[in-house]
């Protein structure tokens, strides 16, 4: 995989995924960018993907992405439509990883505890996932 920030299809990164043993899931069952209910890896960074599964291998923990760059997340420079986020599910191992590894870094204006990483890399605990930005 590149490893600068190249923007990459949505067949490639669900392939680098699932050869890293992450899996992804859709709440609507597809994978259409321009639908809010799919799950679409279309034109997301290499960065955020290698970030994943990075994770993935450091904490040995199930990782299921359930958001990329579909339409429906907030707008921004560093948002999942730029690429630079994905969502995954929360899981015990995966919560206990992140908020051991991680110190903890406020809260975010919708609530969400926040946690960093020493590269800068973000983790905010919403309800039902982590919402992860990879810079």
């Amino acid at each position: 995989m590149p490893r600068h920030a190249v923007r990459v299809s949505h067949a490639f990164a669900t392939d680098q995924l699932a050869l890293a043993g992450l899996t992804w899931k859709s709440s609507g069952h597809c994978a259409d960018r321009h639908n809010r209910v799919c799950t679409s890896m279309q034109a997301i960074r290499s960065e955020t993907l290698v970030g994943v599964i990075d994770l993935k291998r450091e904490s040995g923990c199930p990782v299921v992405v359930t958001g990329g760059t579909e339409a429906g997340h907030a707008p921004g420079a560093f948002s999942h439509a730029a690429g630079y986020k994905i969502d995954i599910r929360h899981n015990k191992c995966v919560d206990r990883h992140i908020t051991k590894k991680y110190p903890r870094a406020g809260v975010r204006s919708d609530g969400s505890a926040l946690y960093r990483s020493a590269s800068g890399d973000i983790f905010a605990s919403e309800s039902d996932h982590w919402d992860i930005l990879f810079r």
